[in-house]
């Protein structure tokens, strides 16, 4: 099998190439290496790869003649994963042109290009929650310690209205619409999954995106603090902390995808919303409980209160019904597996790293 990946250094792109390299997989990956820790996922997945095995293009998806070029060179492609992307809401709302050009023209040229050089590819587009907006017209109730979405019990499913909010959730929604309709106008075998959070190793996680891997470095230098019996430096958070959202773990992730290609023509022209699920759903302050146990934190973690961030959800859970029917996945990984996992690997990325991941 050939396989494309487009933003394969990343934290999503990393596991995915890892994962095909494993199964013998020839894979072209397609990263400029922007982000921190890609160039040291770069080097992992050199260390997996037999000779010819794996090759890396220091690329920007944007660059339509530069992806038309790489397509074409190494067509016919049997799969094509795109992952390559503006990640962060705050970056998209400080500078919306870049976004744009990543998100949407980056999409539009990865589609192009495979409908003219590799038609009889599969295609896999990740997509985002955010796509749905912000929610805010849906009702709340709220406990101590999260908010419910009250009329969503199992949590959402993709028949929820879309409703782009912040230049992110437009560009995302874009390319997300561009894909779903390459298939019904062209043929392409598309499928595009709307992401709730995922986290795991290999994610260099920051204050902007990836939320679970951040809140487990601050944790974890809150207990070095207090094992020196030095005061805990407090972090902060936007928002009450009540928000929920549905974790996904990397090994589970990867399923999801390597499903997707397996039943190509089950998933062709089809949108999954994919996560962990309600029984995996955490809020920040039931995040916070729970590395408090797993650390034996003998005070609570300190941290400062923000305001919400612009077009934030209060809840979102995603109703993984369609994805476990069609697909088969189920993920396997609960949340407190999951982040006993992801306090392994940022503690090896603390002690290697100058930067928290």
């Amino acid at each position: 099998m050939k396989v494309l990946v487009t933003g394969g250094c990343g934290f999503l792109g990393s596991n995915i190439v890892h994962a095909l390299l494993s199964r013998g997989a020839e894979v072209i990956v397609v990263d400029a290496l922007s982000r921190p820790g890609s160039d040291s996922n770069l080097t992992w997945l050199e260390s997996a790869a037999s000779r010819h095995q794996l090759r890396h293009f220091s690329v920007q998806v944007q660059d339509r003649e530069a992806i038309r070029s790489l397509v074409e060179a190494h067509s016919p492609l049997d799969w094509v994963v795109h992952l390559a992307g503006q990640v962060a809401m705050t970056t998209s709302l400080s500078d919306p042109a870049t976004d744009f050009d990543t998100n949407v023209l980056g999409a539009f040229n990865i589609l192009e290009a495979t409908r003219r050089h590799s038609p009889n590819a599969t295609l896999t587009y990740s997509s985002t929650n955010k796509v749905y907006g912000d929610l805010a017209h849906l009702r709340y109730s709220e406990t101590p310690t999260r908010y419910l979405a009250v009329d969503y019990p199992a949590g959402f499913d993709e028949s929820l209205p879309l409703d782009f909010a912040s230049p992110y959730g437009c560009s995302k929604g874009a390319a997300d619409q561009y894909f779903r309709d390459w298939y019904r106008s062209f043929g392409l075998r598309t499928t595009v999954f709307r992401h709730s959070s995922i986290y795991g190793g290999r994610q260099f996680s920051t204050y902007d995106q990836g939320w679970i891997g951040w809140f487990c470095a601050k944790a974890i230098e809150q207990q070095k603090n207090l094992t020196a019996q030095q005061p805990a430096e407090p972090f902060t958070i936007a928002g009450t902390g009540k928000q929920v959202r549905d974790v996904l773990h990397a090994a589970d992730l990867i399923e999801f995808y390597l499903a997707a290609y397996e039943h190509k023509d089950a998933a062709a022209g089809e949108i999954f919303n994919i996560g962990g699920g309600v029984s995996n759903s955490l809020s920040l302050l039931e995040l916070f409980a729970l590395l408090e146990e797993i650390l034996s934190l003998c005070q609570p973690l300190a941290y400062l209160k923000n305001p919400r961030r612009h077009s934030d959800q209060d809840v979102f859970i995603a109703d993984i019904s369609k994805a476990r029917t069609l697909l088969g996945v189920t993920p396997r990984v609960s949340a407190r597996e999951g982040i006993v996992s992801m306090l392994e690997w940022v503690r090896s990325c603390i002690r290697d790293k100058p930067f928290a991941c």
